[in-house]
């Protein structure tokens, strides 16, 4: 009975497992005193960077489908963007309430002289709809309109990694690889990349056919 459980809800069980890791390995550094000598700083950071990890993950589902016949993958799509929301929402906590004490003029003051803090904000505006309206319920009521609705995951993307680029003083290698990873994600979606995903897809499957 458990063997077939797994065996079935593997994906979701993966997601959870990636999804709460983040937040685990936080708290259990906060119990040991490891949160280093500006903890503000260090939860900040460690809030934000499995939002963007788990965002990317989110926006890797379908083109995983599309072009590698991973099914699974688009059980977990929505799990990991809930993820995501849940750790940018954190974030934002964490910046708004520890940092600034929801001290309104003040962080009207921060965006407006770091644009970064702005388009972040606007990154976790895009997400909050969509997890509003993640439910069937949701999707059954909005109908098409759902999936035009659902498309700001891009746009959170995209906000995201411009976030990530502009907060960073120095070294950006590591925020433009996220970039173009976001960046790749898009540009396989479009209607010029089907040929090849159908390619792909049929490569994929022949070589599991031989497999068996």
């Amino acid at each position: 009975m458990m063997a077939h459980w797994l065996r079935r809800n593997w994906p979701l069980l993966a997601a959870h497992v990636g999804g709460c890791y983040p937040l685990a390995s936080l708290l259990l550094d906060a119990g040991r005193g490891r949160l280093t000598a500006n903890p503000i700083q260090y939860i900040t950071l460690h809030t934000g960077k499995p939002a963007l990890v788990l965002l990317v993950l989110c926006l890797a589902c379908t083109p995983a489908d599309r072009f590698f016949a991973l099914r699974p993958a688009l059980r977990v799509r929505k799990l990991l963007g809930l993820y995501a929301f849940g750790y940018a929402t954190l974030h934002f906590l964490i910046f708004s309430v520890i940092d600034y004490g929801l001290d309104v003029s003040q962080m009207l003051n921060i965006v407006a002289k770091k644009p970064y803090a702005l388009v972040g904000f606007c990154a976790l505006l895009a997400l909050l709809p969509l997890a509003l309206t993640s439910t069937r319920g949701w999707q059954q009521r909005l109908g098409s309109t759902w999936k035009k609705l659902h498309r700001l995951v891009y746009v959170a993307g995209l906000l995201a990694v411009t976030h990530y680029i502009w907060l960073v003083k120095s070294d950006v290698r590591q925020p433009l690889l996220w970039a173009a990873a976001v960046g790749v994600l898009l540009l396989v979606r479009l209607p010029a990349a089907s040929p090849l995903a159908a390619k792909s897809r049929t490569w994929v499957r022949r070589q599991l056919t031989r497999a068996q």
